[in-house]
């Protein structure tokens, strides 16, 4: 027996040897990096997007640079509060007051309660709200966790098909490894026309993370309650907590948030010039980042 466990520590030791390596190739096939996409591009980053192309250097460099390339044309950090806040008058999409049985930041999904009608804006404020679940991650976690409510969701308040496909493309390919498991609860059976075409869109990685749960059925509510306390789990997801989104407070707290980001990514003179009434389009836009290779 102790045979065993020693040699099954051994190989644990040999893939961390040899993941640690992998990051190392990734960040040395780089060409140098400054600005933001340094302080992006992290070790834990880059494991993340190895770890989302099965540690392969060239799919994981590629990755990366295609991310590195989205985030300076959409600039995911410098979106601010008071630019997607009418999104959630409703409570629609927030972060919750609690963390799952792992520590993650908890996303809290109700689109049943969508209030306005600009496909634009509520993936712009579907990303804030990603950028600030990872603000708020505690030290050594990751990844966040979904629980989506599908109470008054029909389908005229869906998303398009190809405006879920974009969604979903960004989420995987610009966010990896950052969903660590994904609760939809109780959906009604004509969510299932949209689900069947919509998981075609997911990578299998992806769909393993995404877990139906439905009341009367005990097996996914044991799985849900495995991840959340019944105590912190809303009753909207079958748990004890009252669940009341209130939006004034929540406001509060996203401004706080937006001080708290413009400091980690160095935006302090940004977020100086919207207080002075200068608009963010008036702010000078962060330059590429990547340098071009040496020849």
């Amino acid at each position: 027996m102790f045979s065993r466990w020693s040699n099954s520590n051994h190989v644990q030791e040999n893939d961390s040897l040899q993941h640690e390596s992998k990051v190392k190739e990734l960040r040395a096939s780089l060409p140098p990096l400054s600005g933001r996409c340094l302080n992006y591009c992290t070790d834990a980053c880059l494991r993340r997007y190895m770890e989302a192309r099965n540690w392969n250097v060239d799919k994981s460099k590629k990755m990366l640079e295609e991310t590195i390339k989205w985030r300076s044309i959409y600039k995911p950090e410098e979106i601010r509060w008071h630019e997607v806040a009418v999104e959630g008058e409703t409570g629609k999409v927030y972060r919750a007051n609690f963390h799952d049985r792992h520590g993650r930041t908890v996303l809290i999904l109700r689109p049943g309660k969508q209030n306005t009608t600009s496909l634009d804006n509520q993936f712009r404020h579907l990303v804030y709200l990603i950028e600030n679940a990872i603000l708020n991650l505690p030290e050594g976690q990751e990844q966040m966790a979904w629980l989506i409510d599908f109470t008054g969701w029909t389908l005229s308040t869906s998303v398009p098909i190809k405006s879920a496909r974009d969604t979903i493309n960004v989420l995987q390919n610009h966010y990896p490894e950052r969903l660590a498991i994904a609760f939809l609860y109780n959906p009604p059976r004509i969510f299932e026309a949209f689900w069947k075409i919509v998981k075609y869109f997911l990578d299998a990685k992806t769909f393993q993370k995404v877990k139906f749960v439905y009341p009367k059925n005990k097996d996914s509510v044991e799985l849900m309650r495995s991840y959340f306390d019944e105590e912190n789990l809303p009753t909207e997801f079958g748990g004890r907590a009252v669940l009341q989104y209130n939006h004034e407070e929540f406001s509060k707290q996203m401004i706080q948030d937006d001080i708290k980001s413009a400091n980690l990514w160095g935006l302090d003179d940004k977020l100086q010039s919207v207080g002075n009434g200068h608009s963010l389009a008036e702010v000078a836009p962060e330059p590429v980042c990547l340098a071009p290779p040496v020849s």
